[in-house]
């Protein structure tokens, strides 16, 4: 069998490493930006920081700051007129998982204009030119887009999320710089942070796993178990903030090359159907779903116990494994994320919607335990 791994070009970590922009630029060889982002970070200054960074340096931009929550085709298109208009040559990708993916869906399309219509690059699309340069500059510690080869769409005439899976995407740089992420809400850092730890244990159980994804993901488990409460009672922390971000990413670097599993697979119509955000779709999910899934991935659960501090000795497999799951869960309960689907205004009558979408899913056949309609529908309710 042969593995794969993809990587940024290049990447730099630490408080202020946004500093290192116009290295960055000079180094690409490029002359003007686009800056992409949202309206409420550059409300609030978060953008801005980066921006001034740009403005002593003499860098030209332009910024497209329409990117919705959950970015949509239009809101694609919107961005590549934005980018031609301005005559730029390169993106500068700031923000979450939204911001990462409106980016890599310009970039793409701007050098392989036959994918002009976005619904085209839904799952692993044959592009043959890679996306114009992305420097990528996360806000959030959790979806880790700038180092993943993933994006995801919302299709608005079928109601879905795309996943697009395409090598030519990935940021050429990434810079995760945890001074952007100081001001993140409580709630979002909690949500970011548990989707970051979903994205680690789905990359850990998934089938593609191998040692060098295991590699990183139980490392990266390790750190959110200790980093995410930091985050989430102490905002201005530097300690958690910066271990997160660096956790997230390095989560993001193995799941990335190997796919994640059913907890994507049923949170992605969650999303398209009902506008929940991604982070607390997959927190919510997370520790059920591994209950279904314990029975094939018994010995790796007792490893996620013990990477989330639980002392195993003269426990069983099984009761290990079953620790990994009431860890996950007391965690995300220690950090104020909602334990039933009728908290986000989910009722019954929603899931049959969601599981047909789920089961469709580009994630969901990465499971590790096979998978029926049944099941999803049954997993749905348990939850809700």
């Amino acid at each position: 069998m042969v593995n794969r791994f993809i990587l940024n070009e290049l990447s730099y970590f630490g408080p202020g490493a946004r500093e290192v922009l116009p290295e960055v630029v000079a180094r690409l060889g490029k002359k003007k930006a686009l800056v992409v982002t949202d309206a409420g970070l550059v409300k609030f200054g978060v953008a801005g920081k980066v921006t001034e960074v740009l403005d002593k340096a003499g860098i030209a931009y332009a910024i497209f700051s329409e990117v919705k929550p959950n970015p949509t085709v239009s809101n694609v298109k919107a961005g590549i007129d934005a980018f031609k208009k301005a005559e730029a040559d390169f993106i500068i990708a700031i923000g979450g998982g939204s911001s990462m993916d409106t980016a890599k869906g310009i970039g793409i399309v701007i050098n392989n204009p036959e994918f002009s219509d976005i619904v085209s690059l839904e799952g692993c699309a044959p592009t043959k030119n890679k996306s114009v340069p992305i420097v990528a500059l996360p806000t959030t510690a959790g979806t880790a887009a700038e180092t993943t080869i993933n994006y995801v769409i919302i299709d608005e005439e079928k109601q879905k999320k795309m996943v697009c899976v395409d090598p030519n995407d990935i940021p050429a740089v990434a810079i995760v710089d945890a001074e952007l992420m100081y001001s993140l809400p409580k709630s979002l850092t909690a949500a970011t942070g548990m989707d970051a730890l979903t994205h680690a244990i789905e990359g850990y159980i998934t089938k593609a796993a191998w040692e060098m994804s295991d590699m990183f993901e139980i490392e990266a488990i390790r750190m959110i178990a200790r980093y995410l409460p930091i985050a989430v009672e102490e905002p201005s922390n530097p300690e958690g903030r910066n271990g997160m971000a660096v956790a997230q990413y390095i989560a993001g670097m193995a799941f990335s090359n190997v796919g994640l599993g059913l907890v994507h697979g049923m949170a992605h119509p969650l999303g398209s159907l009902f506008d929940v955000p991604h982070g607390v779709a997959n927190a919510l999910l997370l520790p059920t779903i591994m209950e279904f899934n314990l029975p094939s991935s018994v010995k790796k659960y007792g490893e996620i116990a013990r990477a989330m501090g639980v002392d195993t000795n003269g426990m069983t497999d099984e009761q290990a494994a079953q620790a990994a799951v009431d860890a996950v869960r007391a965690l995300a309960i220690k950090v104020g994320i909602p334990q039933h689907l009728s908290e986000i205004g989910i009722s019954e009558k929603d899931i049959p919607a969601l599981a047909e979408q789920a089961l469709a899913d580009v994630c969901t056949p990465g499971n590790p335990r096979e998978v029926t309609l049944d099941d999803i529908v049954a997993l749905y309710k348990k939850v809700l």
